[in-house]
């Protein structure tokens, strides 16, 4: 594969060493518009290979003086093969043999032999790693939280409401090529992991002062649940929770950071915000921010009271708390 301005491919390399073979390879080279080392490098391949010697050559160094040796390679499959440990254990456990290697490099010829996976190890895909559940025991047991960011609605709706290529729809569009920023909103929701009671607020921005306001509030949305205490606070490590303000809102509980790039360990609010997304963000078309914002209020009592949740054996959610459903507003249409 060559790039478009290549100047030889195989065929013009084989026209190159005729022309040179009665003519004088400067001569030849000047009138193909490439060097005279370049010339004499594919006639003297050609001359010592023969046509063979005008194919393109791998990039792949012919000597590794730093690889890793190939018996450090056998004993890495071998412990993956018959003890199924990780990167990290293959290298503490060659580490302990006198072999010093990287977690990374071990990872990298895991990935080469095919064996990076678990599944992978078994033919039949067994695994000797059993799936943990998260499971939260008591209300305010494990708070979990998280801001999902979506964009704002335009006034008068965006192209959900007039269709691709409308007059509104070119409208925003200008506005992006003349250097508008884009506009989003940010919802801030907490969930309790035991009865998935959920409290979400539409704010402007996802700094760590907006997080803490939004926690503060939210405590007091759950002490009226009956949450007398919440003992973990469960958040993936986004900037606004790794601020070191952020211990303020703790109150003796303890902040439980996820690993990174692992969302499923913050599960019950990451499906919390696919619900949201499924039946509310884009289950009707919005005329303006102003008006889904309004409505959040109402989806967020029709989700605690009314909707049944199959976390809560098919019940509203503040069923599972210990004081149960009390007067609410009636479910919106």
């Amino acid at each position: 594969m060559h790039h478009r301005n290549a100047p030889l491919s195989v065929e013009g390399r084989r026209r190159l060493v005729q022309r040179c073979q009665t003519r004088p390879i400067a001569h030849v080279a000047a009138e193909m518009g490439i060097s005279r080392q370049c010339a004499s490098k594919w006639v003297n391949r050609w001359r010592r290979y023969g046509e063979t010697g005008l194919l393109d050559r791998p990039s792949v160094p012919h000597r590794h003086p730093t690889a890793t040796p190939a018996e450090v390679v056998a004993r890495i499959e071998q412990l993956r093969r018959q003890r199924k440990w990780s990167a990290r254990r293959i290298a503490t456990e060659l580490a302990a043999e006198g072999v010093t290697i990287s977690v990374r490099t071990v990872g990298r010829h895991l990935l080469q032999l095919g064996l990076n996976r678990r599944r992978f190890l078994d033919p039949t895909g067994a695994t000797n790693r059993a799936p943990q559940r998260i499971i939260a025991r008591w209300p305010g047991h494990m708070v979990h939280l998280d801001v999902k960011k979506t964009g704002q609605i335009p006034d008068g709706g965006g192209w959900r409401v007039h269709g691709k290529g409308s007059d509104q729809d070119r409208l925003v569009a200008r506005g992006k090529t003349r250097g508008q920023r884009a506009r989003y909103t940010y919802l801030h929701s907490a969930i309790d992991g035991y009865s998935r009671l959920a409290y979400t607020e539409a704010l402007p921005d996802e700094k760590a002062r907006t997080a803490i306001g939004f926690v503060h509030r939210a405590r007091a949305f759950f002490a009226r649940h009956g949450f007398t205490h919440i003992h973990r606070l469960v958040t993936d490590n986004g900037s606004c929770y790794r601020a070191r303000d952020f211990a303020t809102v703790l109150r003796g509980a303890r902040h439980q950071r996820i690993t990174p790039y692992t969302p499923r360990h913050n599960g019950k609010v990451e499906r919390y915000n696919r619900i949201l997304a499924e039946e509310f963000l884009y289950a009707r078309v919005w005329t303006s921010e102003q008006e889904r914002t309004e409505a959040l209020a109402i989806w967020n009592i029709h989700y605690n009271y009314h909707r049944p949740h199959t976390a809560a054996g098919d019940q509203p959610p503040a069923t599972r708390l210990h004081t149960g459903v009390t007067n609410v507003t009636a479910s919106y249409s």
